[in-house]
């Protein structure tokens, strides 16, 4: 009699010991369900009032701004003024307008809970319209008897354009809750321009200087700040073990 009961208590163990480990195989996975901010990020590009400071030749502020559209994709646009002025061997010359540029950034960074951290490549279309002023120039005449005399008679030429493409890479951080701080190099590829009659436009505002081979870099320090419209669901499945 004493061994059926004692039987039956070790079955019942037996039996409730595998009813919870089987309960556990079941729920060893788990979803972890967080928000993500979605909003108009808006900010300033701060080198640009840096160099202003320290360059005599050169002036410029920059508005940055992007919103997001997906857990990755950001739309983004840039719009700036800019003066810089150029002096070489034989001409010295200002530039002086505006631009904006428009396109995507995709966020290459996976982030941990509640980090808004990335990684970002993006994609520009850049476009400007400037006024270059010839302030000066001396005539390119190699004669030792009568050398040319500087001639300083500013020539201004306005409503100048010029398109170009850009690809972009970039780390931007979250260092307070929605504030951002962001480095970017650019590599652009100009695509046309309208110059003036003889004289070739070395400085354009928001491509900045162009080269002969129609090429051109660029960076930017940003900080900006998230106005955030709304959380999104981003749901992540984890592991217990």
């Amino acid at each position: 009699m004493y061994k059926y009961f004692i039987s039956i208590f070790f079955l019942c163990v037996f039996a409730n010991s595998f009813s919870q480990k089987q309960e556990f195989k079941e729920n060893n996975k788990d979803t972890i369900i967080y928000r993500s901010p979605y909003g108009i990020r808006l900010g300033m590009d701060i080198s640009k009032p840096i160099l202003s400071s320290i360059r005599g030749t050169y002036s410029g502020f920059e508005i940055v701004g992007d919103y997001r559209v997906t857990k990755r994709l950001f739309v983004a646009a840039e719009l700036g003024f800019e003066e810089k002025t150029d002096n070489e061997d034989y001409t010295n010359s200002t530039a002086k307008g505006s631009y904006v540029r428009l396109g995507i950034n995709y966020n290459a960074y996976e982030n941990w809970l509640d980090m808004n951290n990335e990684i970002f490549l993006g994609l520009r279309y850049g476009f400007s319209l400037f006024d270059q002023t010839l302030n000066s120039y001396t005539p390119n005449v190699n004669n030792t008897y009568f050398p040319s005399n500087i001639i300083n008679t500013p020539i201004t030429t306005s409503n100048l354009n010029a398109h170009w493409s850009e690809l972009i890479v970039g780390i931007k951080v979250e260092t307070l809750k929605n504030l951002f701080v962001s480095f970017s190099g650019s590599y652009k590829i100009l695509m046309s321009v309208k110059e003036p009659e003889n004289f070739k436009t070395l400085y354009s505002p928001g491509f900045n200087t162009i080269f002969e081979s129609s090429t051109g870099f660029g960076f930017n320090y940003t900080i900006s700040y998230l106005i955030p419209f709304q959380k999104n669901k981003i749901e992540l499945i984890v592991k217990f073990y």
